[in-house]
């Protein structure tokens, strides 16, 4: 591989932004690649798939390359320079990788993959906390999982196409995908590509979601005509798999305190032809109370560490703290005691998260039905998904019943 100069600054100014600026990776990403219009598919992928795996191994190459955070200009360039040579790279005569230790490098890199806080490229107090929680071997499995370039898993929307179909459709695109066992309406990329330009997904035919995440919506048992709320929506991914199950008949409440997500909500369920959706923005308590016992079926999709997707979001690694956890898991247990008062008799709460931490999963669950609130209930299923057993994101899903 010729390592082009301007490519290489585009991936040292995403570094610069995530590390030293604590932007967000993709968001840093997307402004780079909108920056250069000449641009091709090729660079833009080296681009974005360069700056993932560095920022991934972040701590490892720091090691290696003995910098330390905030990083300077040049400490920069010597992480990428790490990068390129443990990928076997040819560096170009630039004056950046005057005196590179090429065999240091990987001298170091030898020594340094036989610990796993610098194998697997995670702070010590994560690695800790899921030690703990997970026990050896399997913290070590799933941090190696974790750490593998996620599969482009998308969606097909059934209110518009049926999964052969849309085989068909984006086959036409030059689009090669193929089916998985287990997930009726899932279809995983052979090659990468960019999605967003086809026509199919123009058209409404599908949505990135993955694997995983496509087994919430139906754990909840909605059934069509139900009165469905989706309490912590976001943007709605889970919300139009509802839509779609229930094939648009009943209706489904999309709450969030995040105006600017249950606007992307009605821009993608307009485009999903989705239309037994209702979005509403959580403001004050008087929006939770005026749907007590009024609710067939309600999701909990709970803010979390997102551990479970840290292939997909390996920055979040970075910014994660103890005190966050912490916190987080404090609202977990909020958002059960406060929204479970909206389900009818009889009604199904489903408790999900992308989270494989024990503390923001079962243990949350057990909590809860020690509560008030939790002894109206009774856990009639769970499901927790493995990255290192099943090659998707971590999930855990609680399917409650109300007694």
């Amino acid at each position: 591989m010729r390592l082009h100069r301007n490519l290489v600054v585009a991936v040292i100014k995403v570094l610069d932004g995530t590390f030293n600026q604590n932007f967000y990776a993709d968001k840093t990403i997307e402004k780079i690649l909108k920056s250069d219009k000449r641009w091709g598919s090729r660079d833009r992928g080296f681009i974005a798939e360069t700056s993932y795996e560095i920022i991934r191994w972040k701590r490892l190459y720091s090691q290696i390359s003995e910098t330390k955070s905030p990083y300077k200009y040049g400490e920069l360039w010597k992480m990428f320079s790490v990068w390129a040579v443990l990928k076997g790279i040819q560096l170009p005569n630039w004056k950046e990788f005057e005196n590179t230790p090429t065999r240091r490098i990987k001298g170091k890199f030898d020594s340094l993959v036989k610990i796993r806080k610098f194998r697997e490229s995670i702070p010590d107090w994560l690695d800790r906390t899921g030690c703990d929680e997970l026990g050896e071997n399997r913290w070590t499995s799933e941090l190696s999982a974790l750490n593998e370039k996620a599969n482009v898993i998308i969606r097909a929307n059934s209110l518009k196409i049926n999964v052969n179909d849309l085989r068909k459709e984006l086959q036409k695109e030059d689009i090669q995908v193929e089916k998985i066992n287990g997930f009726p309406e899932a279809l995983k990329l052979r090659e990468r590509k960019n999605l967003f330009k086809t026509k199919a997904f123009q058209n409404g035919y599908f949505e990135l979601q993955d694997a995983s995440s496509q087994l919430v919506a139906p754990f909840l048992k909605a059934e069509k005509g139900m009165k469905i709320c989706d309490v912590c929506a976001g943007a709605g991914g889970k919300t139009l798999h509802l839509s779609a199950i229930t094939e648009n008949k009943g209706q489904i409440i999309a709450m969030d305190i995040f105006k600017n997500k249950l606007f992307e909500l009605k821009r993608r369920a307009k485009r999903n032809n989705a239309f037994n959706i209702e979005t509403r923005l959580i403001e004050n308590n008087k929006s939770i109370k005026r749907l007590h016992g009024k609710i067939d079926r309600l999701l909990i999709d709970a803010p979390c560490s997102g551990l479970g997707v840290l292939r997909r979001n390996p920055d979040s690694k970075w910014k994660l703290s103890q005190n966050f956890l912490d916190k987080i898991k404090d609202t977990q247990q909020e958002i059960l005691k406060r929204y479970s008062p909206m389900l009818k008799e009889n009604g199904k709460l489903v408790y999900a998260t992308c989270s494989i931490l024990p503390s923001e999963n079962e243990l949350q669950i057990k909590k809860f039905l020690k509560t008030e609130q939790g002894k109206k209930f009774k856990v009639e299923d769970e499901k927790k998904i493995s990255p290192a057993q099943s090659g998707f994101d971590g999930f855990y899903m609680a399917r409650l019943s109300f007694k």
